[in-house]
């Protein structure tokens, strides 16, 4: 008899508790407007990317290892001679061996793909050490932009989003027949939009168009944007 009586009293405070818990429960928000704004500026591209590749081929796999190995080994040693902090930096890109197959389903031969990458600020001393290492032609170039760049321009990028947003706040309070507004809730995000990518070929053109072997390969940058978007909600009122 006690169970039962004890069961009875935990039902009735569970229903009293969810009574309490329902009349507590906020209403939902009216009169609340979502909406976003993007503020962008163009700014100069002053990072550019060099990649130089070498391909090798041949039957045996240790063999076109070590001859990648060598070329990337003398063009990794030019390249330092003249690499300087910021202005010319250097790393070693992907390195492998792949086996080609024939109709029979067996390897046939292995190919081989060993690059170097150039990278700074200083594009004439990264295209003509380019220029020096004939055994790496170039296989790619790409431009990007600095933290230092992209940090002096995204607080004007901020600015510009955040009086948008306000701006169109104001209008659409307006529009939908409120003297004004106030913020509930907001978020600021940033990001790069760069332009499309240079064909391929354009560099090994201009790879090949060169009068002597050191000269600087014409490269030019473009600009990106640097844009920041402000997006939240607000309470008309």
């Amino acid at each position: 008899m006690k169970v039962i009586t004890r069961l009875v009293a935990t039902c009735a405070i569970a229903a009293c508790a969810g009574t309490v818990f329902a009349q507590g429960t906020a209403p939902a928000p009216q009169n609340v407007l979502q909406l976003s704004a993007t503020g962008s500026v163009d700014v100069q591209q002053d990072l550019l990317v060099l990649t130089l590749a070498a391909t090798r081929e041949g039957a045996d796999a240790a063999t076109v290892q070590a001859q990648l190995k060598q070329v990337l080994e003398a063009g990794l040693a030019e390249a330092k001679r003249a690499a300087q902090p910021e202005q010319l930096e250097v790393r070693t890109g992907p390195f492998g061996l792949y086996p080609r197959y024939g109709k029979d389903g067996k390897i046939t031969a292995w190919q081989g793909r060993a690059e170097l990458v150039l990278q700074g600020r200083d594009f004439a001393r990264i295209t003509s050490t380019a220029g020096r290492i004939q055994a790496m032609p170039i296989s790619q170039v790409a431009f990007d932009l600095s933290k230092e760049a992209k940090a002096r321009v995204e607080g004007e990028a901020q600015a510009r989003a955040i009086e948008d947003f306000k701006a169109r706040a104001s209008e659409l309070a307006k529009g939908f027949g409120f003297s004004g507004y106030s913020l509930r809730e907001v978020s600021v995000n940033s990001n790069e939009v760069m332009p499309g990518p240079r064909p391929r070929m354009m560099a090994m053109e201009a790879k090949a168009s060169m009068s002597s072997a050191d000269a600087p390969v014409p490269v030019e940058a473009g600009k990106a944007q640097v844009v920041v978007n402000v997006s939240g909600s607000v309470q008309l009122r």
